[in-house]
């Protein structure tokens, strides 16, 4: 097995706890160098974090010999230009969620890593969460019977960061974003559920922006089809009173329900009984999601996360918020 060096375009909040540590602490994983525009804080977070190198440019990081893979931790707007950039250097990459702005973008990831004999994972981490597989490994018991429908509900108080209007917030920024937080907080939402019951075929919706606090969609009432005949709804208002996560699956046996946010126990219902499981996340959230890119670069396994997978939830994104965009371009 031998050590994947990683190289990190962007060290935002992101990369502080939930991913960047998970690259030093998986196994046969180092990071090497980081990239921020920002020079100082380039140096900040490699001082910070024990990275021996660092850039303020994606060019010269990406080219770096010592970097034997990409990930990109940028907002959205830019993970095709680094994708690209990576791919056109032979480097495997590791882009954040959403995938991009659009599906078309995704595509042109897709197929460029593809040209370039590269793979190209995305950070859909719930896929190898503890939390999460327990949910899976419920439905494919067979415990709650067929199946049947899957409801959402993410209802969120006002953020006060992104009301307020002299402190630009990029993830309610549709041109940096690709749209508000439904994009960001929903694509996992969906992610998860494309990993549980395989892809959505056909959604519809409806998006509008009620407290006009900010440019993008701040509320999306949508109905799904599955490839599997599972339907689903979902409700997501960022503008209410409370906050409130939970999506349940309801089959002809029982049910199961969780939070894909908050700190809630897996609830597995039953016509005889309801059973909890209290599952903790791991310190760094993404690392056993990079464990398995790490194995897969080094020939062992296959990470269940990759560029065709993450470009159906965007393609869902772009279904449900096509007349809500073309209404305000």
């Amino acid at each position: 097995m031998s050590t994947i060096r990683w190289g990190i375009i962007g060290v935002g909040d992101v990369t502080e706890v939930k991913s960047g540590p998970g690259f030093q602490k998986a196994s046969n994983s180092q990071l090497v160098a980081v990239m921020r525009r920002t020079g100082h804080l380039a140096e900040d977070y490699a001082r910070r974090h024990n990275v021996p190198k660092w850039y303020d440019n994606a060019e010269a990081l990406v080219n770096d010999g010592d970097v034997d893979a990409i990930y990109v931790a940028t907002p959205p707007s830019s993970h095709k230009e680094y994708t690209l950039l990576a791919a056109a250097a032979g480097k495997p990459v590791y882009v954040e969620k959403p995938m991009a702005l659009n599906f078309a973008e995704c595509q042109a990831m897709i197929e460029a890593c593809e040209q370039a004999g590269v793979p190209l994972f995305v950070a859909y981490y719930r896929r190898m969460l503890p939390r999460f597989l327990k949910v899976k490994e419920l439905i494919d018991s067979g415990v709650i019977g067929d199946v049947r429908s899957v409801t959402i509900t993410l209802h969120k108080r006002p953020d006060p960061v992104q009301l307020n209007r002299e402190t630009p917030a990029w993830r309610v920024e549709p041109a940096i974003a690709g749209g508000g937080n439904f994009v960001d907080l929903g694509a996992h939402m969906f992610d998860f559920l494309d990993y549980v019951l395989g892809p959505i075929r056909s959604a519809r919706g409806y998006a509008v922006n009620q407290a006009g606090a900010y440019p993008a969609e701040d509320h999306v009432a949508a109905s799904f089809a599955f490839e599997s005949g599972v339907v689903g709804s979902g409700d997501w208002c960022f503008s209410t009173f409370q906050e409130y996560d939970r999506t349940e699956i309801v089959g002809t046996e029982g049910k199961v329900a969780y939070a894909t946010f908050a700190e809630a126990p897996v609830e597995l219902t039953t016509q005889s009984e309801t059973t909890t499981f209290d599952i903790p996340h791991p310190p760094h959230v993404q690392q056993p999601l990079i464990q398995t890119i790490v194995d897969e670069l080094n020939g062992r396994g296959r990470c269940p996360s990759r560029g065709d997978s993450g470009a159906r939830s965007t393609r869902i994104m772009d279904q449900l918020l096509a007349d809500y965009r073309a209404a305000h371009e």
